[in-house]
C-alpha cells in the first residue's frame, strides 16, 4: 500500500545536517517505551479519528504530503519573496510533527479508528514535545513541532520554519478532511447509511463519479 513507512526514508536522507538526520531517524525507528498506551505501527496509523486522513496508513500519507507542500512553500519564500529558509529544520519538523499519534489512536472494531483513552487525555503534540526535550533535541526543532497547529495551538509559530510547517500541515489537513466529508455526504444522499471511506482515493472516486455521471454514478459505487 502506498504510504508505508519505508517511503519516509528517502525524505530523512535529504536532511543535510547529520545530527538532525539522526534525531529524525531515531524518532521513527526507536519510539519511546513505557507509555500506558501501546503504539500502532507507524505505517498503519491514521492521522485522525475523523477530521482528516482517518484511515489505514493515513499518518504516513499526511506526512508525505506535508513535506511536499512545505518544500514548495520554501521555494516560494526563497525564489519569489527573496528570503532564506533552514530547509533541514522544515524537513525534520514536517517528517516528525505527528509521529506520536501512534499512541493516540486504536482500531474501533468496525474497520476504522478511534481516539484511545490515553490519546484523549494526553495529546500527540504534548507527548512529542516532552519526548524531544527528554532526548535533548534543539529548541529550534522543538518549536517547529510545538507551533505546527498554528493559531489554534498552544504555541504560535515564531520562526519562518515553524510557520512553513504549520501552513503545510493546515493545507493538507483541510484538503483531505473536506474531501472525505464531501464523499461521505454524497454517499449518504445516495442511501448509504454509514459510509466508510477507506482512503483519499476512495473519496476522490466518489466525488469524480458525481461530477461525471451525476447521482447515478454515486449510486453505482454504493452498489458495487
Amino acid at each position: 500500500m502506498k504510504g508505508q513507512v519505508e517511503t519516509l526514508t528517502p525524505l530523512v536522507e535529504t536532511i543535510k545536517d547529520s545530527e538532525l538526520r539522526r534525531m529524525v531517524q531515531e524518532l521513527l525507528t526507536d519510539p519511546p517505551g513505557g507509555l500506558p498506551q501501546p503504539a500502532l505501527p507507524l505505517g498503519t496509523c491514521p492521522a485522525g479519528a475523523y477530521q482528516h486522513h482517518s484511515y489505514l496508513g493515513g499518518l504516513v500519507q499526511h506526512t508525505l504530503s506535508v513535506h511536499r507542500i512545505a518544500m514548495t512553500l520554501c521555494d516560494i519564500v526563497e525564489e519569489l519573496y527573496g528570503g532564506e529558509v533552514d530547509r533541514d529544520l522544515v524537513k525534520a519538523g514536517a517528517i516528525i510533527h505527528d509521529v506520536m499519534k501512534t499512541y493516540c489512536y486504536e482500531p474501533n472494531g468496525g474497520g476504522g479508528f478511534q481516539t484511545s483513552e490515553y490519546g484523549g487525555m494526553v495529546d500527540h503534540l504534548t507527548l512529542l514535545v516532552a519526548e524531544m526535550h527528554r532526548r535533548g533535541y534543539p529548541t529550534g526543532l522543538i518549536h517547529v513541532v510545538a507551533g505546527h497547529h498554528g493559531d489554534v495551538g498552544p504555541t504560535k509559530p515564531k520562526t519562518l520554519e515553524a510557520l512553513v510547517v504549520s501552513v503545510a500541515d493546515q493545507a493538507d489537513s483541510d484538503l483531505n478532511g473536506k474531501l472525505l466529508r464531501a464523499a461521505e455526504y454524497l454517499l449518504r444522499r445516495s442511501g448509504e447509511q454509514r459510509p466508510q471511506i477507506g482512503s483519499a482515493l476512495d473519496a476522490l472516486r466518489v466525488v469524480a463519479a458525481k461530477s461525471r455521471e451525476g447521482w447515478p454514478g454515486v449510486q453505482r459505487l454504493t452498489e458495487s
